[in-house]
Formats: structure tokens, C-alpha cells, sequence
């Protein structure tokens, strides 16, 4: 380590590793929105042919099925999931899975809000996963593919049954476009657009299977639902959700800045460049940790350690001994220093999370300024220690 005691010679052109919002694809710039369709309506044909190009990029993209319903709805994942939960659930007994920050939140809605009475609550401390085999798919099931402030993702569906009897529920903010998604095992699935593409927020999509879409339409929850999370009207669907025309009023801004990440996905190879792009970025982590003396990840297991949201805590036998204030104090240094360099922003753990750093990693992050990044790391680590050593 002696030797990376000396400052890296280079920055990475995009220093913005945030988990959300997330960095801008490749060459963005604000010329990039130029074509949006500002003090226009959303209603009036130009609006909705965009919108309406955002939802069938979004199919072509994610190879989602054409009998699956795409809908663009306001709040983020947050509202695309909530409104899923609150229009559906109760219909039958619920699993749901919490490992982290985002997945207990959608435990306390089930349990403590909606107040369902048949609910198995499977949960896992941070960097691990819940017994996916105790799960029952007879029973609606919610779960986050990828948990965004842990950095642990499912490794693969095989413990959903295609022949399933409930509903799945997923929340996959921060896996679409960065993973490949089992669209035959997932039923209602949501995620936002300020995450591997690097939009803004405020928007959320949701994506419901034909089963989904016989739910909203054959079951009353017999609960008052707001404007914003009506999906259905009585027996019917609001199919007008599905093409174009939204539930409130969005951001023709942010709507072009989607567009301008869906072209871009589909110009360099679609999902499966996307993918790769992720993996790459996860490896290059991987390879530095194996060599480093003081950073690990917080997922142990490899196969489950998210390609996206990839969360390190610190392996030193100094800072295990240090109490949380002087821990916290360290990382606060440390982060400030990369920032202040300009190397890297927003890479602390989230405030839930154990503490560490956490490196956004999805399909907009260039695998070189990853790289350089990490030099950077090691160089404040050093940095930071001796400091606090020689005060």
C-alpha cells in the first residue's frame, strides 16, 4: 500500500458515483434535452407520443412481454410500488422480504399501515439474504430484486414457481436495465427512472402482468385509495395509464431526459450491453477488494453482490476498534477528501446502512472512471489514517 500513499495523477471524467440520482449517460448535456416539450400539455398529441415512446423503448429494451400493461406513474419507484400494494394486496396471505432500508419500509406499509392480517415477514440483517426457500408461492410475495442501500440482490428467481397461485410484487429500482429481470415470474414490477439510466426523478414506472392486471379488475380491497393510486375504475383498468396519459401532471423535462436514456441504451446494444456495463463495473470493484488491506464487501456472498448499488464496509483491525462517533468521523473525512478532490461525490453508505462507502456502479458509469476511483480510495484511506494517527 506504501506506494499509493502518493496522489493519483488522474481524476475520472464523471466523478458522480450517486445511487440516486445517478450519473448522466455517457457525452449528456443539457443540449441533449433541447427537443423537450416545454409549455406544452402532456395531453395534447406531441405529449403523449412521447410519453408513449417511453413506454414502448421501455418494452423493446427490457424484452418485457407484449401482454404485460406498461404504465408511467408520479413518485418514483416509492409510488409505483405503493400504489401496487395498497390497490392489491389482501387478496390472499403475503410474504415479504426485507434485507434492507427500502424492503423494510414496504414491511411497515403491509403490517403497521394497510394492517393485513395474514402476513409472514422474512428479513436479514444488512449484507445478507432471507431464506428465499421458506417463501410460498401460493402467496403474493414482495420483495426488492436488487436492495439499493445494501447492495444485495436476489441471485435468480428460481424460488418463485412459475405455476404460482399469488402475485409477485417487485420492486426493482435499481436492477432494471442493469439486470436481466425473469418478466414470466414477476407480476407487478417497479422502478424509476433516476436510477441506471440516469434520469431525473419523480417518475416511476409499473409494469403488470396479465394476472395483475385480472387482480386490479376482479378484487376490491375495500379500502379508500387517493387519486394517485387508482389503477382501475370499478371492473375495469384505466387502460389510458398504459398509453401515455398519466395519472397527474409530469415533467416534459424529465420526460425528454428518459427518452434521451432510452435512445442511448437502445444505440449501444440494449439490455445486453447494459448488463454487461454493470458486470464489468462490479468487477473491477471485485478485483481491487481481493487486493485491498482495507476494504470489503458488505454482501459476502459473491453471487449475491449487486452489480449496481455496491456497498463496501472497512476491514481494518484499527477501525473495528473505534466507537461509532469516531468511526462516522473517519468516513466523513475520508469522503470529504475524495470530494474535495473532485475524484468522487456522494459515495457514503446510506444512513440506515452499516458504515462504509457505496459506489454507484450501473449502466451509466464508465468502467474507467470506476477504476480510477478506486486508486483514489486507497490513496485517502492512507490519507485519512495518517491524519487522525498524527492528531
Amino acid at each position: 500500500m506504501k506506494e499509493l500513499v502518493t496522489r493519483p495523477a488522474n481524476l475520472p471524467k464523471n466523478p458522480h458515483f450517486s445511487s440516486g440520482p445517478c450519473a448522466k449517460r455517457p457525452g449528456w448535456s443539457l443540449a441533449s434535452l433541447s427537443d423537450a416539450l416545454v409549455g406544452r400539455s402532456h395531453r395534447s398529441k406531441p405529449g403523449k407520443a412521447k410519453l408513449q415512446e417511453v413506454i414502448d423503448l421501455s418494452r423493446e429494451i427490457l424484452g418485457i412481454p407484449e401482454d404485460y400493461r406498461i404504465g408511467i406513474v408520479p413518485a418514483s419507484d416509492t409510488g409505483a410500488i405503493e400504489m401496487a400494494m395498497w390497490s392489491m394486496l389482501g387478496a390472499r396471505g403475503v410474504d415479504v422480504l426485507a434485507w434492507e432500508s427500502f424492503g423494510k419500509e414496504w414491511v411497515t406499509d403491509i403490517t403497521k399501515q394497510l394492517k393485513l392480517a395474514d402476513v409472514n415477514v422474512y428479513e436479514a440483517p444488512y449484507g445478507e439474504l432471507p431464506n428465499l426457500a421458506g417463501v410460498d408461492s401460493n402467496r403474493d410475495i414482495v420483495f426488492t430484486w436488487n436492495g439499493t442501500t445494501s447492495g444485495v440482490r436476489v441471485p435468480n428467481a428460481e424460488w418463485i414457481s412459475a405455476s404460482r397461485e399469488g402475485l409477485t410484487f417487485c420492486d426493482a429500482t435499481s436492477a432494471a436495465f442493469a439486470m436481466d429481470l425473469p418478466w414470466q415470474k414477476l407480476d407487478v414490477t417497479t422502478w424509476s427512472w433516476q436510477k441506471v439510466l440516469g434520469g431525473e426523478g419523480a417518475h416511476g414506472m409499473i409494469v403488470l402482468s396479465p394476472r395483475a392486471a385480472e387482480r386490479l379488475t376482479s378484487y376490491n380491497p375495500g379500502r379508500s385509495l387517493p387519486k394517485i393510486f387508482r389503477l382501475s375504475k370499478g371492473t375495469e383498468l384505466i387502460e389510458g395509464i398504459f398509453s401515455g396519459e398519466t395519472i397527474n401532471t409530469p415533467s416534459m423535462l424529465a420526460v425528454e431526459d428518459a427518452l434521451d436514456g432510452l435512445r442511448w441504451a437502445k444505440s449501444i446494444g440494449g439490455l445486453t450491453h447494459l448488463v454487461k456495463r454493470s458486470e464489468d463495473n462490479l468487477k473491477s470493484v471485485s478485483d481491487w477488494q481481493q487486493k485491498s488491506s482495507w476494504a470489503a464487501f458488505l454482501a459476502a456472498e459473491p453471487a449475491t453482490r449487486s452489480c449496481t448499488s455496491i456497498c463496501l464496509t472497512i476491514n481494518d483491525a484499527d477501525f473495528a476498534t473505534w466507537d461509532a462517533k469516531k468511526q462516522a468521523a473517519f468516513l466523513k473525512s475520508l469522503t470529504g477528501l475524495i470530494e474535495k478532490e473532485g475524484a468522487g461525490f456522494d459515495i457514503a453508505s446510506y444512513r440506515d446502512a452499516p458504515q462504509g462507502l457505496r459506489i454507484w456502479g450501473g449502466a451509466t458509469v464508465e468502467t474507467a472512471d470506476i477504476q480510477l476511483l478506486l486508486e483514489w480510495l486507497d490513496y485517502a484511506f492512507i490519507t485519512t489514517k495518517a491524519a487522525l494517527s498524527a492528531s
